[in-house]
């Protein structure tokens, strides 16, 4: 432990060595007039991506590229560099011949880490590597903390999280995620748009956390002096627009829940959520699967993918099942002949299934042994529907089994990536349900809906039957770009703060 703490204590001191050294170099600039942190613009006329995917219309050209410096190699009168911008690298020759001797001497100073614009004409070397031949070098900004070192400061997977900034930097392939991340979400958005769904704003602050089953974040608004939320759902504001008359509807952005931290959750997080009047569960099957079919298609050129090591093939038709069916499957246990609270415990005991002393019925108890015995099962994309009332407070209940919902949640590599309902619109009913939530609350489930009586109020006005989904984006990043966690595929996850040293 001491050895690793002398390491590290060398390190932080060798870091301040660098940093003073490079402010001095700044502070000799400065004294000379020539303060890059004075220049204000730079005219770059490509990137080093354009030049190197059109090498033929660029030869012999001149251009200005611009990035930071990622390598150098000093020889004499003569030298390499290359530069890093927004999509690729290039490398630049460099000489005295070109610079002149105050500027080539200036060049040779610049540290790993400075930004530059370098203004030149496009060759190729005797190794056939497109470059620059420099005529002209200006330092734009220099860089006063050196970069870590590739292949030791950033395995650190907290630095990489707290440091994006330096991850992008180091790790090109990091970019390239979050690059793909932004197409994703664009054909997600282009999907919807082009099948009649209009994208809409709704509020973040709320006197009511609902639309989910999650502990919410409390704010509070000084001028109203009022306790306010941020929200965990969209749901209920979209159903409020279904019922003022929107035909189909959705919204993507950022949902907030105070609950625990591990690969697959983040306190805030991307979501989406839509809606469709005159459609039910079945319907958003169907959406679901030639949503996400479509998107890997559009963002990846496939849809058969490999995810951790695992071939995923969302191309073919997916599987459907019942919740009751995949736990026969999975057990051997058939709830559809276990019909009383009593016999369900008496099941659930001889399991060794544990459930919370006040959810101890039917429905709580199928969940439950949906979640122990079949969700980490399900790998290739599978449909589980028809879910208890008990967890479903928003759901319409079937028809030929009113103790079941038309609910259904979509499994991929044994994660849940999409939940959709036939949509509760019996306003009496959605009342009893919500009453029954605020019962759990008060039992001391922090998780449990609240009650919204302008929500029940404008069922009362009356909305049409109702299809509705809601799909976790990061998670489904995750999936498209072979992501192992969520904080992989957010550009600044929630950390714990650090004292700074």
């Amino acid at each position: 432990m001491n050895e690793n703490n002398n390491i590290e204590q060398n390190e932080e001191l060798d870091v301040n060595h660098l940093m003073q050294i490079r402010r001095d170099k700044l502070k000799e600039l400065q004294e000379a007039g020539k303060d890059p942190f004075e220049i204000t613009k730079y005219d770059r006329t490509n990137t080093a991506g354009e030049i190197k995917a059109n090498y033929e219309s660029f030869e012999q050209k001149d251009v200005k590229v611009a990035g930071r410096i990622i390598a150098k190699r000093i020889m004499g009168k003569a030298s390499f560099c290359t530069i890093q911008d927004c999509d690729e690298k290039i490398q630049s020759y460099v000489s005295i011949n070109d610079l002149g001797e105050e500027s080539y001497k200036e060049f040779k100073t610049w540290d790993i880490g400075d930004i530059i614009g370098i203004s030149g004409f496009v060759f190729k070397t005797r190794t056939e590597e497109i470059s620059v031949h420099a005529k002209e070098v200006v330092l734009l900004s220099k860089s006063l903390r050196p970069l870590p070192e590739k292949f030791h400061g950033l395995k650190d997977v907290d630095l990489r999280y707290r440091q994006r900034y330096v991850d992008l930097i180091v790790n090109p392939e990091v970019k390239n995620t979050f690059v793909l991340r932004s197409k994703i979400l664009k054909e997600v958005k282009n999907y919807l748009d082009q099948n009649g769904y209009l994208e809409v704003d709704t509020p973040i602050l709320s006197t009511i956390a609902g639309g989910a089953s999650a502990r919410p974040f409390i704010t509070h608004h000084n001028t109203l002096d009022l306790d306010m939320y941020l929200r965990i759902a969209n749901e209920l504001y979209l159903k409020r627009l279904i019922v003022g008359g929107f035909d189909r509807v959705y919204e993507m952005g950022r949902m907030f829940r105070n609950e625990g931290m591990d690969i697959k959750h983040n306190p805030e997080f991307t979501n989406i959520e839509l809606y469709a009047s005159y459609q039910d569960y079945n319907d958003m099957m169907d959406l679901t699967e030639n949503l996400i079919r479509t998107v890997a298609q559009k963002t990846l050129g496939t849809a058969k993918i490999n995810y951790q090591g695992t071939d995923i093939d969302l191309e073919t038709p997916w599987k459907r099942m019942t919740m009751i069916d995949s736990i026969k499957e999975a057990t051997g246990v058939d709830f559809n002949t276990i019909q009383t609270d009593e016999e369900a415990i008496a099941i659930a005991n001889e399991k060794h299934v544990e459930v919370e002393e006040s959810k101890k019925t039917r429905g709580y108890i199928i969940n439950a042994f949906f979640e122990e015995f079949v969700e980490e099962t399900l790998i290739q994309p599978t449909f589980i529907y028809d879910y208890p009332v008990d967890v479903s407070p928003l759901t319409k209940r079937k028809p030929s089994d009113k103790r079941l919902t038309e609910r259904f949640e979509c499994f991929i590599g044994g994660r849940e990536y999409g939940n959709a309902y036939s949509e509760l619109n019996d306003p009496i009913d959605q009342y009893e349900r919500f009453l029954a939530q605020v019962k759990q609350r008060e039992s001391g489930d922090e998780e449990a809906n609240m009650m919204d009586d302008d929500f029940i109020q404008a069922l009362e006005y009356g909305m049409p039957p109702t299809g509705g989904l809601g799909i976790g984006i990061d998670r489904l990043v995750m999936l498209l770009t072979d992501s192992a966690s969520i904080r992989d595929v957010i550009l600044f996850p929630t950390m714990k703060p650090v004292a700074n040293k």
